[in-house]
């Protein structure tokens, strides 16, 4: 199926679309046999498709992000923070955007205080994300800030992993 927003191709039956995550059902995508596009002649440049999966948001168990994190004694957390970074990076469609590795760098040379930083602009992505797909949306960004500056920052992690795996579905 062709998205009409974007132009992407999707799996024949696609709820979302993968790049953008328009609601495909809603604005009438279509079938075309010539794989073109039959929306936008100048459509978005569409970034590399990642998997099948909308917006190729892989799904993770939560309880077993934060065993692995704390019989690690922090070190999965940054794979974690690596993963949740470029998945959040691919629901927003920013080629620009900030990859999983220079997070982790800037989170340490500043102490964390990059991730609070962080924590705010993903829960801005994921509301805008939420919003393209007609789910309701609140300001998630200060709720993880709030969490990270008062010593949870692992709730807030699990708060965006959970956002992440209903947005895969």
């Amino acid at each position: 199926m062709i998205c009409p927003n974007c132009g992407a191709n999707n799996a024949d039956g696609a709820v979302f679309c993968s790049n953008c995550g328009t609601n495909m059902q809603q604005a009438g995508a279509s079938q075309n046999p010539y794989g073109m596009p039959n929306a936008n002649p100048n459509p978005t440049p569409v970034p590399p498709q990642y998997s099948g999966i909308p917006g190729g948001v892989q799904e993770r168990n939560i309880a077993l992000c934060i065993i692995l994190s704390i019989i690690t004694c922090g070190i999965y957390t940054f794979y974690w923070l690596y993963t949740m970074t470029e998945d959040t990076n691919r629901l927003s469609g920013d080629p620009n955007a900030t990859s999983g590795g220079v997070v982790i760098i800037l989170s340490i040379i500043t102490c964390g205080i990059y991730t609070w930083y962080w924590l705010y602009k993903r829960g801005e992505i994921i509301d805008q994300a939420k919003v393209r797909r007609g789910m309701p949306s609140g300001n998630s960004g200060i709720l993880y800030l709030i969490l990270a500056i008062v010593g949870l920052g692992i709730v807030s992690y699990a708060l965006i992993q959970n956002e992440l795996n209903t947005l895969a579905r």
